[in-house]
């Protein structure tokens, strides 16, 4: 029997604050070959991703910055930024 029963903690890179982070504080925006972005809350669909700090102010840096648009390759739509605020607030529970 393992007597080191601490599993390895996925760690990934925020693309706005750079941050290193476990996996499951983040929301990974994901491109499709056809070239379409959803927001990816399994992890696991397959495709181009980026991660983001699941926090209000990282989110706006990204679209202020374009950082996902850049780390994509693809021209992100205002909604999908308006649908990660409404996570991170849901998540958050600071619903308004």
């Amino acid at each position: 029997m393992m007597v080191n029963t601490k599993r390895k903690v996925p760690m990934r890179k925020c693309v706005a604050t750079g941050e290193m982070k476990p996996k499951k504080e983040l929301v990974r925006i994901v491109r499709s070959k056809e070239g379409e972005v959803s927001v990816d809350l399994t992890g696991k669909k397959s495709g181009r991703g980026a991660y983001l700090s699941k926090d209000k102010e990282a989110i706006l840096l990204a679209k202020k910055k374009n950082i996902l648009a850049n780390h994509l390759e693809v021209s992100i739509d205002e909604s999908l930024y308006d649908e990660l605020l409404g996570l991170v607030e849901k998540e958050n529970g600071s619903a308004k």
